[in-house]
């Protein structure tokens, strides 16, 4: 025999006995199921209970308007945990880049050439390989001509030579967007063309090993 009890308002109680009769055993086939589970289900599967509970649920139902409901559980939301969806749009940002945008390279990096040439025609405008600020600027008829050198932190730098025009000035913060200057033939120059050097530490390295490939 199962005695189930449930307190009702005013002070009231209802007991509720299931008596187990013999022969009305209903085998359960769920083999996941722990005898506590088929012991209930037995219970509440007997048409007596089921008899019962369907009455008794209807009492209890009754009963729970008696008791006030606040208007703050109306009102304010129960905490809880909620899952959000969202939308990410990923976006992948270049950091280097070319400095002309035809990029055609008439002379390597050696060791007595410590940058790279690209051909160029003069007034076709140079942008930085990186974001940084403006360390240097020279006006000069010899060796770089005019030439700019734009400091990318990480104690990286890098030198941009034979310009025909300077359009940036010392201390200016620049971005792969800017315009620094324009493709000229001064200094020691034979012709129309860009200068670049990438330094680290001061010391010049090949600028292509830095570059994206083209």
């Amino acid at each position: 025999m199962v005695k189930i009890s449930t307190v009702l308002p005013f002070r009231y109680r209802l007991d509720i006995k299931v008596i187990r009769v013999r022969g009305l055993r209903r085998e359960l086939k769920a083999a996941s199921s722990s005898k506590i589970s088929r012991f209930f289900r037995h219970v509440f599967e007997h048409k007596h209970v089921r008899r019962i509970l369907g009455s008794n649920i209807a009492l209890a139902v009754i009963a729970s308007s008696f008791f006030p409901v606040s208007a703050s559980s109306l009102t304010e939301p129960t905490e809880g945990t909620y899952i959000t969806s969202e939308v990410v749009s990923l976006k992948t940002e270049a950091h280097i880049q070319y400095p002309l945008a035809v990029n055609r390279l008439n002379q390597n990096y050696n060791f007595f050439h410590p940058g790279i040439d690209f051909e160029g025609t003069t007034g076709e405008p140079v942008k930085p390989v990186m974001p940084g600020v403006v360390e240097a600027v020279q006006y000069s008829k010899y060796a770089y001509g005019n030439s700019i050198v734009i400091s990318h932190g990480d104690d990286y730098a890098s030198l941009y030579a034979h310009l025909s025009k300077i359009y940036v000035k010392v201390g200016e913060t620049v971005d792969l967007s800017s315009v620094i200057g324009a493709v000229g033939s001064t200094g020691r120059s034979t012709g129309d063309h860009l200068h670049l050097e990438i330094r680290e530490n001061g010391r010049p390295i090949n600028p292509l090993l830095m570059l994206p490939r083209p």
